[in-house]
C-alpha cells in the first residue's frame, strides 16, 4: 500500500503542481483582464511554464510583468500592439509567435530576457491581449506551453465575461421589476395619505415615512441581493400602505420562521408575489380578502408562501407569465422566476397553485446557503 499523501511518479507530482498553480491563478482571470487581476495571476501563470520572466498585456500596453527583465516591460505593449492587428482579421488561426533577439534589444549583457513566444488571448472572438514568455532560447514546448497557457487564459476570461454578462442581464431584469412596480399603486398611497392629513395627521405622518422607506428600497441602486427579512420589511410597508386604502377588506397573516430571516434570496423576489396578490386576486373582489405569507425552514432549503382567497387565475395565463409573455398584466412573474432559476438553478423556480375562482398560492423555495450569494 502507498503511504498516505504519496503523489505518485514525477509525472503525477508535476500534474499536481501544474494544477494548483491554475487554481491559484483563476480567482484573479475570473474578474476580467485588468492591471489589478493581471498582476495577481501572473507569478503563478509564469510557474506554470517555469520561463525567467513573463508579460500579460492588453492590446497595446504591459498590464503585469513578472520574473527578471523588467526594464523589457515596455517592449512587451509594443509586442502586443504588433501582434493584435493581424488577429483580428481571423481569429480563429493559430497566431502564436516566436519574438527573435533583434525585437528585444538590451545592453545587459547578462539578461536571460533574448527571445520569447507571444500568444494571443481571444474572448468571445475579440483578441482582448497577449500573453508573452521570455527566455534565452525559444523552444518548440515553449511555444505549446504558451499557447495553451493562453487558450486556458482566454477561457477563465470567457467566463469573466459571461459572469459580467449575466450580472448585466439580472441588474436589467431588476430594472424593468422597477419599472413596472404600479403607478396606480403610487397614486392610491399618496391619495390614502392625503386622505388623512386632515382626519388623523398623525397616521398620515407615519404612512408617509413608511411610503419614502418603501420606495427608497424598491429603487436602490446596489447590490442584486438582499436578506429575506429586509424584503419582509419592504413589503409590510407596502401592506400598510395597501390597508390604509382597503381598511378592513384586506386582513394579512404573516407566519415568519425567525431562523429563516437571514436567508439571502434576490432582490425583489417575493415582493411582486404579494403585489400580484393584492392587485390580481383581492383587489377586484368585492369581499373581504385574505393574504397569507408564511416561511417555512426546511433543512438546507427556506420555503416562502404568498397565498390569497382572491378570484384565482387561468392556469395556461399563469404559464404564459411564467415563460415572459410581456403582454400580460403580471407583476414580475416571468421575472422572478428567471432570476431564481440564473441564481439557483432551475429546481428553484416558482410554483403556482391556482385556478378561477379558488384564489392563488405562490411557493417560492431557495437553499439557505448557495456559493457566490451574498447579501451586499
Amino acid at each position: 500500500m502507498r503511504r498516505r499523501g504519496h503523489l505518485g511518479s514525477e509525472a503525477d507530482r508535476a500534474t499536481f503542481r501544474a494544477l494548483h498553480q491554475a487554481s491559484l491563478a483563476s480567482p484573479a482571470l475570473r474578474e476580467g483582464l485588468t492591471a489589478d487581476s493581471a498582476d495577481r495571476a501572473i507569478k503563478h501563470l509564469r510557474a506554470l511554464l517555469g520561463t525567467p520572466a513573463l508579460a500579460l498585456t492588453d492590446t497595446a500596453t504591459t498590464l503585469a510583468w513578472d520574473g527578471t527583465g523588467s526594464h523589457h516591460r515596455a517592449q512587451a505593449g509594443a509586442l502586443a500592439a504588433m501582434l493584435v492587428a493581424p488577429v483580428g482579421s481571423d481569429p480563429t488561426r493559430d497566431w502564436t509567435r516566436t519574438v527573435e533577439p533583434t525585437q528585444l534589444p538590451c545592453s545587459t549583457a547578462s539578461c536571460p530576457v533574448r527571445t520569447g513566444v507571444i500568444s494571443p488571448l481571444v474572448v468571445d472572438g475579440r483578441v482582448i491581449g497577449t500573453v508573452q514568455a521570455f527566455a534565452p532560447t525559444t523552444t518548440a514546448g515553449l511555444i505549446r506551453a504558451t499557447e495553451e497557457v493562453a487558450q486556458w487564459v482566454s477561457g477563465q476570461l470567457d467566463l469573466a465575461e459571461l459572469d459580467a454578462s449575466r450580472n448585466r442581464a439580472m441588474e436589467a431584469e431588476v430594472q424593468a421589476l422597477r419599472a413596472q412596480i404600479s403607478p396606480h399603486f403610487i397614486y392610491n398611497s399618496l391619495g390614502a395619505i392625503a386622505s388623512f392629513v386632515r382626519t388623523d395627521p398623525d397616521r398620515a405622518r407615519e404612512l408617509l415615512l413608511e411610503f419614502a422607506d418603501f420606495t427608497r428600497y424598491s429603487f436602490r441602486r446596489h447590490g442584486e441581493f438582499t436578506t429575506l427579512a429586509d424584503e419582509l420589511r419592504s413589503i409590510e410597508r407596502y401592506l400598510l400602505l395597501e390597508q390604509a386604502r382597503f381598511g378592513d377588506r384586506l386582513q394579512v397573516t404573516l407566519n415568519i420562521a425567525p431562523e429563516v430571516l437571514p436567508v439571502v434570496v434576490p432582490f425583489l423576489c417575493i415582493q411582486p408575489l404579494v403585489e400580484n396578490a393584492v392587485r390580481h386576486g383581492l383587489e377586484s373582489s368585492a369581499t373581504v380578502g385574505h393574504l397569507r405569507i408564511v416561511a417555512h425552514d426546511r433543512g438546507h432549503e427556506c420555503v416562502v408562501e404568498v397565498e390569497d382567497d382572491g378570484v384565482g387565475e387561468d392556469p395556461d395565463k399563469v404559464r404564459r407569465a411564467l415563460a415572459g409573455d410581456a403582454s400580460l398584466d403580471s407583476v414580475g412573474l416571468g421575472n422572478v422566476d428567471a432570476r431564481l432559476r440564473a441564481t439557483f438553478g432551475d429546481d428553484y423556480g416558482l410554483v403556482v397553485e391556482t385556478a378561477p375562482g379558488a384564489g392563488t398560492k405562490v411557493i417560492v423555495r431557495v437553499p439557505k446557503f448557495a456559493p457566490g450569494v451574498s447579501a451586499q
